[in-house]
């Protein structure tokens, strides 16, 4: 590698850690804000109970599981882009990698606190543990999640520690004392020797191969605690794959729309290209069609049908009082994503919000997957109530806002793009071209990492 092209990485990915502007710190005094909210809520319904939201004996669920089923899809995008393309040997996804764990990490955590937040007496979770029967989805659910929290914070962790030691060197007598001793910390000693080099690919190897596994098996388990019922809307065999594609549709939007958050705020047009955001665009294309395939599926098979209960939810998701929210998150989260994305991929401005519309219209499918089957009623009776109080609306609007926090002070610390990886890409395409040669290695990194131009 050229020392010009490894130096302007270094300054490109270390800068944001070492300059930060106003238009920063009101961006965190937002998610704070939106954080504390969440807390003050939070605890208001510690003191009142759950009789501080909207749920009753009838919706026994709401907000707060529709937020724990989104927020395990979104996590998907760190197990596909960075452990999958890396299985394959994708050269093009160096600069994504780091943005994709991390998201997953961050989705991770918003998971694993909602079903805490659902509880009425979170003071009694160590009894799902204890007294719980391992024939009950729940229990799947509880020790799967943090299992795929740690396996991701795992594999996040081993490929930090070369860049850890690139911020304890470069950023010697700059930073604080509390912030050099953290990156001492992270970087365990790290100084880029064959043998180091050697574990941590090692080590990288069998988290990427345990992480593929345990996220498949995070999403057909929460899939479960529903396709397990005998609940109409619920009572379906394949909600598994149906799940398991959602989440890699919704976690490729969430990708695409922190990548171009971050391209912008940080100025990384020379590493997040026109020909990642393409390629992206077409992986969302792709999971977009088989999710709608699978929606298609699981409407056609019970209105075929036409049971009973599935009669009746049927018609208040299409007709009734809960169209509304279907029709728009079928059309505009699904279809035209589809039919635009594709023609307008190079048009970020245009992909951005198509992202947003997915992950929109996605989170509205995990709110009518929850509420309307609850409602629908068991017994010849009217139907049940759910309205959301300012309690349930404070939290779901801190959990995300927790999300993006998680996101924003990672990225005050760390380098958002791998430099250890983008280094590492570039000497091995130099050696594969000529080794020893000079004029075969690349003239810069973005070269490895995409280039600007249209491949």
């Amino acid at each position: 590698m050229e020392p010009g092209a490894e130096q302007r990485l270094e300054e490109v990915a270390l800068r944001p850690l070492t300059h930060t502007s106003r238009g920063w710190y009101l961006w965190l005094g937002l998610l704070l804000l939106l954080t504390g909210g969440g807390f003050w809520a939070y605890s208001t319904q510690l003191q009142r109970g759950l009789a501080a939201t909207g749920m009753r004996d009838t919706v026994v669920w709401g907000l707060y599981i529709s937020n724990f089923v989104f927020f395990s899809g979104v996590s998907m995008a760190g197990t596909f882009v960075s452990a999958i393309l890396r299985i394959t040997g994708a050269e093009w996804r160096r600069p994504l990698t780091r943005v994709a764990e991390l998201t997953t990490v961050s989705a991770l955590l918003m998971t694993a606190l909602m079903p805490a937040v659902d509880m009425g007496r979170p003071d009694r979770l160590l009894n799902l543990l204890k007294y719980g029967r391992l024939e009950s989805p729940l229990i799947w659910d509880i020790l799967v999640i943090p299992t795929y929290l740690t396996a991701s914070a795992i594999y996040l962790y081993l490929f930090l520690i070369p860049d850890a030691a690139v911020l304890r060197d470069r950023l010697k007598g700059k930073a604080s004392w509390l912030r050099q001793r953290l990156y001492s910390m992270v970087a365990v000693g790290w100084h880029g020797r064959p043998e180091q080099r050697r574990r941590l690919e090692i080590g990288g190897g069998v988290m990427m191969l345990l992480v593929i596994p345990i996220g498949v098996a995070t999403h057909s388990v929460v899939s479960w605690i529903f396709g397990m019922t005998y609940r109409a809307g619920w009572n379906s065999t394949i909600f598994a794959p149906y799940f398991a594609v959602g989440a890699l549709y919704s976690g490729m939007a969430m990708l695409i729309t922190i990548m171009i958050v971050f391209r912008r705020v940080y100025h990384l047009e020379e590493y997040f290209t026109e020909k990642h955001f393409r390629y992206l665009s077409y992986m969302l294309v792709a999971f977009g069609v088989i999710y709608l395939y699978f929606s298609i599926a699981e409407y056609l098979t019970v209105s075929y049908k036409l049971e009973g209960g599935e009669k009746l939810l049927l018609t208040e998701l299409f007709f009734g009082r809960y169209s509304y929210l279907v029709w728009p998150g079928f059309l505009l989260g699904q279809i035209l994503p589809l039919l635009v994305a594709l023609r307008w991929a190079r048009a970020l401005p245009i992909l951005f919000t198509l992202t947003i519309l997915v992950n929109a219209g996605m989170w509205i499918k995990r709110y009518i997957i929850v509420v309307p089957t609850l409602a629908n009623p068991l017994m010849p009776y009217e139907w049940g109530v759910y309205t959301p109080t300012w309690v349930e609306l404070a939290i779901t609007a801190a959990s995300f806002g927790g999300f993006a926090l998680i996101i924003t002070l990672f990225a005050k610390l760390f380098p958002i793009i791998s430099v250890w990886e983008m280094t590492e890409g570039a000497e091995i395409a130099a050696a594969k071209e000529e080794p020893g040669s000079a004029a075969a290695r690349p003239a810069t990194l973005a070269a490895q990492s995409g280039g600007h131009g249209n491949d």
